[in-house]
């Protein structure tokens, strides 16, 4: 008993010591994400994202089967397409797609649903056909899952105001923005809070204008 007893303990400390590495790898990627999109001048981000890619790239690979390192594997990807612009954009929006719903058949709960919101965020956001897979109706499901998992998260309602502001539902997307603002402070997240009550605030201003 003793035996088993020490022989559990062991894999359980392994098991927590693997989660506090892909926590970590993943907090790495976060940061250098945030810097890059808050700090950095627009026409320096593309070069810098596809350098994070191969980062993630690599978070990926070291984290098989982990939910946390594609949902921000295709975070960054989504990210260098929307720098990138252009049809070499497509291309990255759907590994971006396919990150999502990789993460999403692994565990649809992590980082709350982040994976949700991410993938709804895309549809609306990408062409529709015949260039692109942009879909409202998508959008709409994917970032309503989404807010289920995080009804109080400042990205999950963004995401959902921002969309509803894009289909011309003013009033929806003011009530949904103030309570982004409202969130609950991240406090390793600092920078993203900032960066992201500060493209909350534009986009009430538009509102409002």
């Amino acid at each position: 008993t003793a035996v088993c007893l020490s022989a559990c303990c062991a894999t359980l400390l392994l098991a927590g010591a693997a989660h506090a590495a892909v926590e970590e790898d993943v907090a790495k990627l976060q940061q250098s994400w945030e810097h890059i999109k808050y700090q950095m001048p627009a026409a320096n981000q593309e070069k810098e994202y596809e350098q994070l890619m191969k980062n993630a790239d690599q978070v990926v690979e070291q984290n098989p089967g982990k939910a946390e390192a594609l949902i921000w594997h295709g975070i960054i990807e989504a990210s260098y397409a929307g720098a990138k612009g252009g049809l070499g954009a497509l291309s990255l929006a759907k590994g971006a797609r396919a990150d999502f719903e990789k993460a999403l058949d692994i565990n649809p709960d992590a980082l709350k649903g982040s994976a949700y919101t991410s993938l709804g965020s895309l549809y609306y956001q990408v062409p529709g056909w015949p260039i692109g897979f942009g879909d409202n109706k998508k959008a709409a499901t994917m970032l309503k899952k989404g807010l289920t998992l995080n009804p109080d998260g400042i990205d999950s309602n963004y995401f959902y105001g921002d969309f509803l502001f894009r289909s011309g539902d003013l009033d929806g997307a003011e009530a949904a923005l103030k309570k982004a603002l409202q969130a609950p402070p991240r406090p390793t997240r600092k920078l993203a809070d900032e960066g992201r009550r500060g493209e909350i605030n534009a986009l009430l201003e538009k509102i409002a204008s």
